[in-house]
């Protein structure tokens, strides 16, 4: 068990030193093109349980890179679902982004793999237990007042 757990300890460190280098190599030439909300998004609607959530879908690169940035506030059950080609290992901060948000990192067949809270305008990575397809942000704290947890199916994901 300890062998494991230094395996997927050294994992995250080597993601988050990752996506550490991605920041850097990614933020200025990002900072010079985005600088306000993006609009426009198709809209998906999810179920976590009996809770509907109205979620503005990002699957391109440029969609996924803006994110929820330059957002000065989010409806109740509103959030952004990011898709992704393929499962990888995926990593989020909060650079340019004012709202606290909290990300549920969801597998193929719907199942939450892990949840965390990020702080508002940081470049803390938070990334996947291990990969993932999709990505769900809600205001901070949304899962936790539904009771919503690592275990549980995200329903009506887009294939």
């Amino acid at each position: 068990m300890t062998g494991m757990f230094s395996r997927r300890r050294a994992l995250q460190r080597a993601c988050q030193s990752l996506a550490a280098l991605m920041l850097v190599w990614a933020a200025p030439a990002h900072a010079q093109t985005t600088t306000s909300a993006q609009t426009g998004l198709p809209v998906a609607k999810l179920t976590a349980g009996i809770h509907v959530i109205r979620a503005e879908v990002a699957d391109t690169e440029s969609t996924r890179r803006t994110g929820l940035m330059f957002r000065d506030a989010l409806p109740d059950n509103d959030g952004m679902l990011f898709v992704f080609d393929a499962p990888e290992v995926q990593c989020f901060w909060m650079r340019n982004t004012p709202l606290p948000l909290s990300i549920a990192f969801i597998a193929d067949d719907g199942t939450i793999v892990n949840i965390d809270d990020m702080a508002p305008q940081t470049d803390d990575t938070h990334c996947s237990a291990k990969p993932v397809r999709y990505a769900l942000e809600m205001a901070q704290g949304w899962f936790d007042m539904r009771g919503v947890q690592a275990g549980q199916r995200i329903a009506g994901l887009p294939r």
